[in-house]
């Protein structure tokens, strides 16, 4: 048993089977784990606070089959707080909301090793208080490429008067939070990132590309304008991603994105990094949030010019107002020959 501090006295948190060997290739056990969380608990919390948040969990450890946790496990304690979201489908369920360390341990005893938090907080979870920018390096590129489509993305942000925060994924990749109002709907904020994509591939097309369909996307790094889609949730800040080396998703400044090897941040050595240099996303909480309307007038301009701005959507999801056709573009082709 853990004692974790809680804001209303401490919490016990149960932790079972410590000396499991979640990654074979490190011999890094569930106990190492818990302690990295508890670890980076308080930054980590500040990110997730009061954010519904998917479980990605490890039973079997990191060589095994992961699955996502979407509604708050039986049998948690009566202090891990919960609120309702609506998926897609129309359904909803209770979802586990982070508000404290002991939270998050309680999570990594489950063998959560990913947190996805939702792009909302619980008072209001249909308007996204983040704008989330997910740069996916194709196959023939990789991190350095990246960095350099994220450097001229701050440049498109600042324009549309707004600020974002940059981490690694964990991967190869780059992920961008933007803090905004929370008062346009997930449809809208989804419609500002492409808008804003749109702008970054047309001044590095031959680096940057938002084609949804991966045969058109070449040796590019692709925006992720879909993981903005209500249901869809990237990896938060200190996450321990799921992969051989235990590497994490490690909130950056901008001057280090060009810099860094992602590859430096794993459970083993983030908490000594955050003791000497602090959390670069330190006032992120505090500060201002942006504003949607510059890059939805960006959207408006785009429908205009092109006829159509919507993008395809993620295949499980229902058809939205004014999408295109889900139809790969070769077989469009073969269609009308």
């Amino acid at each position: 048993m853990l004692r974790v501090d809680g804001p209303d006295g401490p919490r016990d948190v149960r932790l079972t089977s410590p000396d499991k060997v979640v990654f074979d290739k490190l011999g890094i056990t569930k106990r190492e784990v818990v302690e990295y969380y508890l670890a980076v608990g308080e930054p980590m919390t500040r990110a997730l606070r009061d954010r519904p948040t998917n479980l990605k969990r490890f039973n079997s450890g990191v060589g095994g089959e992961p699955f996502f946790v979407k509604r708050v496990p039986k049998g948690a304690p009566d202090w891990v707080r919960t609120c309702t979201v609506t998926f897609p489908s129309g359904r909803t369920a209770e979802s586990v909301a982070i508000t404290e360390p002991a939270t998050i341990a309680w999570a990594a005893n489950l063998n959560t090793l990913d947190f996805h938090p939702w792009p909302v907080r619980c008072p209001d979870t249909e308007h996204p208080d983040e704008l989330r920018i997910d740069l996916d390096p194709q196959p023939g590129t990789g991190f350095g490429d990246a960095a350099v489509v994220a450097g001229v993305l701050r440049e498109v942000l600042a324009e549309a008067g707004l600020t974002g925060w940059p981490k690694t994924s964990g991967g190869r990749g780059l992920h961008v939070f933007v803090p905004v109002r929370p008062e346009w709907d997930f449809i809208q904020v989804r419609h500002a990132v492409i808008a804003i994509a749109r702008r970054v591939c047309r001044r590095i097309p031959e680096r940057a590309t938002v084609d949804w369909w991966k045969e058109e996307r070449g040796a590019r790094v692709f925006l992720d304008f879909n993981q903005a889609a209500r249901d869809r949730t990237i990896a938060s800040a200190w996450s321990v991603r799921g992969l051989p080396d235990a590497t994490v998703s490690m909130p950056l400044s901008w001057d280090a994105v060009p810099e860094v090897d992602p590859a430096e941040f794993t459970l083993r050595s983030v908490p000594g990094i955050l003791e000497r240099h602090g959390n670069p996303h330190e006032e992120m909480a505090t500060a201002e949030p942006g504003d949607c309307t510059t890059a939805l007038e960006w959207y408006a301009e785009d429908e205009a010019e092109l006829g159509v701005a919507e993008m395809p959507y993620p295949p499980e999801y229902p058809k939205m107002p004014g999408e295109p056709m889900r139809v790969q573009p070769s077989r469009a082709r073969r269609a009308t020959t």
